[in-house]
Formats: C-alpha cells, sequence, structure tokens
C-alpha cells in the first residue's frame, strides 16, 4: 500500500474502539499519507490526544472554535486538500447526527463541510448496532455516497457476540486505498450480477419466496463497479440501496429474472449468479385473494427455469460464477453443480454456519474451479468476500487473456 503524498483527516469518535485508531493511524503514516486527526470530547476520554499527536506529528484538532495559524475557520481549513475524511471508530451517535445534518462539534462540522469522500468504520455493541434507527441512518449515509466498511462479528467489549466489532486494521486500510487508489482491473468487463430472491405469486396478497436478503449480490456489484466494470444488478424484491455507478433492473419472479438475463446476456462478458431464484412457482396463480379455509389447501406447483444451467449452456467466451448455499456434503454437492452447469466457478457456503448464509454482513464460504481446486474462506465481511471472488475472475480473464 503506498499512500505516498494523500492527505487524511481520521475522525475519533468515543468508543472503547478508539485504541485501534492508534493501529490504523500507525499504518496510515507508515504507508506515507500525511494525518490530520479530528477527536470528539468523549474520544479523549479514552485515548488522549497527545497519542495521535505523537503519530501524526501533527496537531490533534479537537476545538471547533480554534481557528488556525492563518485565521481560518478550523472546519473549514481542516479538509483544504484533504483526499479523504476517515472515521474510525464511527459511534452509533456520530453516525445519527451525521445523517440528520446536525453540527454541534468540530467533527460534525467538517462532515457537512467537507466535499471530501467519506469513509466510515461503525463501532458498537450487537443491539444497538442492529437497531432500526443505526440501520435506517446508515442506509441514509450510503445513499449520499458515504462508504461504510464492517463492522466485523465478534465478540464485543460487552460480552456478546456478533455484529459491531471495528473492522479489522488492513479491511480499514484496503477500504481506504479503493477509495484513493482505485483498482481498475475489470475495465472493459460487462459483469452482470444477479441478487435476492424472487417473490412467485399465490394470490394478489401472498407469494413463494426465500430468506436471501440480497447483500452478497449487491457487494459484488458495488465493488465491480469500483474496479471499473460496467455493472448490471438484477435484483429481486430487497429492501437494500442501489450500488453507485450500477445499472439496476427490478424484477419479482424468476421468469421475469430470466427475461432481463437472457437480454443483457450478449453483452456481458462476466456473469455472477448471487441471486436465491425459486425452485419452484404456482402453474396457476390465484386472480383474487385465496380466502381462509379450515379445510387443507393444496398448492400445485411446476419447476421454475434453471437460469444458470441456460447460460452455461451458451457461455462462450464469457465466465460465469454461481453459488450454491447447501447444507451436508457442501463440496460434492457444489462440485457437481459447477460441472453439469457448466461453470468457471462456484462459490459455496454452508447456510447453518454461524455468521454466514442469508441476511448477515458476513459469510464463510469456498470458492471452487473446474481444476478440483478449492479456496476455503475464513468468516469475512461480504464486501471482502466479493473481493476475493473478483480476484478470482480476474485471474482467470488474465489466464485466458484478455476480452470477452
Amino acid at each position: 500500500m503506498n499512500l505516498q503524498g494523500k492527505e487524511i483527516v481520521l475522525g475519533v469518535t468515543g468508543s472503547i474502539a478508539a485504541y485501534k485508531a492508534v493501529e490504523l493511524l500507525r499504518e496510515l503514516v507508515k504507508a506515507g499519507a500525511s494525518v490530520k486527526v479530528v477527536m470528539t470530547e468523549s474520544a479523549r476520554r479514552f485515548v488522549a490526544p497527545l497519542t495521535f499527536a505523537t503519530l501524526s506529528r501533527q496537531e490533534v484538532m479537537t476545538d471547533l472554535f480554534t481557528l488556525d495559524y492563518d485565521a481560518k475557520i478550523r472546519h473549514i481549513a481542516a479538509t483544504e486538500g484533504a483526499d479523504l475524511l476517515l472515521v474510525a471508530p464511527a459511534t452509533a451517535n456520530v453516525i445519527g447526527r451525521f445523517a440528520r445534518g446536525l453540527a454541534d462539534d468540530l467533527l460534525t462540522n467538517l462532515f457537512l463541510a467537507s466535499t471530501r469522500p467519506v469513509l466510515l468504520a461503525p463501532a458498537m455493541d450487537a443491539d444497538m448496532y442492529r437497531h432500526p434507527a443505526v440501520q435506517e441512518n446508515l442506509e441514509r449515509l450510503r445513499t449520499w455516497g458515504v462508504r461504510i466498511v464492517g463492522p466485523a462479528e465478534g465478540e464485543l467489549a460487552s460480552g456478546m457476540w456478533g455484529p459491531g466489532r471495528l473492522a479489522e486494521i488492513q479491511e480499514i486500510l484496503k477500504a481506504v486505498t479503493e477509495i484513493l487508489q482505485p483498482t481498475n482491473d475489470l475495465a472493459g468487463e460487462v459483469v452482470i450480477v444477479t441478487a435476492g430472491p424472487t417473490h412467485e405469486p399465490i394470490d394478489p396478497v401472498r407469494y413463494l419466496t426465500n430468506r436471501s436478503s440480497g447483500k452478497m449480490g449487491y457487494a459484488i456489484a458495488q465493488v465491480a463497479a469500483d474496479r471499473g466494470a460496467q455493472t448490471i444488478l438484477v435484483s429481486g424484491p430487497t429492501a437494500l440501496t442501489a450500488p453507485r455507478g450500477v445499472e439496476v433492473i427490478q424484477v419479482e419472479t424468476a421468469l421475469e429474472m430470466r427475461a432481463a438475463m437472457l437480454d443483457h446476456l450478449p453483452k456481458a462478458t462476466v456473469v455472477i449468479k448471487a441471486a436465491a431464484v425459486s425452485d419452484y412457482r404456482l402453474s396457476r396463480p390465484s386472480t383474487s385473494k385465496v380466502k381462509k379455509s379450515e379445510k387443507p389447501q393444496t398448492l400445485q406447483l411446476v419447476p421454475n427455469p434453471d437460469i444458470l444451467k441456460e447460460i452455461g449452456a451458451q457461455k462462450g467466451a464469457r465466465i460465469v460464477v454461481g453459488f450454491a448455499a447447501e447444507t451436508g456434503d457442501l463440496l460434492r454437492q457444489a462440485g457437481r453443480k459447477l460441472k453439469e452447469k457448466n461453470l468457471d466457478l462456484i462459490v459455496v457456503n454452508d447456510i447453518g454456519a454461524e455468521g454466514a448464509g442469508f441476511s448477515h454482513d458476513t459469510n464463510v464460504v469456498s470458492i471452487l474451479d473446474l481444476d478440483g481446486g478449492v479456496e476455503q474462506l475464513p468468516l469475512l465481511p461480504k464486501r471482502q468476500v466479493a473481493r476475493r471472488i473478483l480476484d478470482r475472475v480476474v485471474r482467470l480473464r488474465q489466464e485466458r487473456g484478455s476480452g470477452g
């Protein structure tokens, strides 16, 4: 990592994870960045400003009402020439103040005054992170273009286990590098990603579906776009914010997803099928609401098309990646699908593993290839899993030569 010539403003807020910001600062400085540290009043209860001042070799900014040596207003002067505003750790409190446009200290004023990219690394207790208010605030910030890295899942200061740990330092550094030195190793590729569940109507009110949240597919689409690909996301119904710089096609049923995929397939060079498509649909959905009855009800189901198999049959020079959410003998079942559907790679996850599967922000996967290779990844945030999958796509393209 080379951050020579880059200027970063590091905001540190009042979390027990504030001590990790010291190591983060060391790594940023070691990489050549010039780092100005801004500390909130509560952050100073965890780590003394002198620690950050010593490592950054710059005065730590704490006071909104202090002018710099040129008598410039501090929250304006602080970001002049900066390339990035990084807040790590970012507490639920500061995330909420950012999202609501409040400006009651130096850091919140700086956030509102800055026109630079912003990266937040949340850190808080699991129940706090899961609270709808925090999730709503994070989604609002994402729609404004704020990047979010983490949080990680693991043991917390409270003794609980769950999401809320500050992302690992190397993950934060990777996110910083992606913003300041974007990798364009997917430039020239047209990547189609599918995500989310499908809804198969029973009647105008009810439908068949599955537990997919779409988070994995959305993460892949965002990372692909960040790495220079023209990216198309075919998404089933989700509550997720559309990724930046990605063309999003919203569908509901498996047949609609199939039609969208086949319509865009001719221009695709890479297909990544992360959606959890319903295997069956009703043969004849009711046009009116089915009334409740004491008698048992029977649903007549018919198979949906195997979209991934259809794409594999007409793969050509495309790279095609499938997903398999399995229980039991994961690798054997995934290996069979890899060959039967003519894929290049298949990503398999054990939906019963802790921290993996649907709705989680993390995943535990293995990536299988046609040569019998198996790359087993540890528990990682889904965005980091997305990077590893796309790394494999890039490697395959290099092995085959450029072009789709």
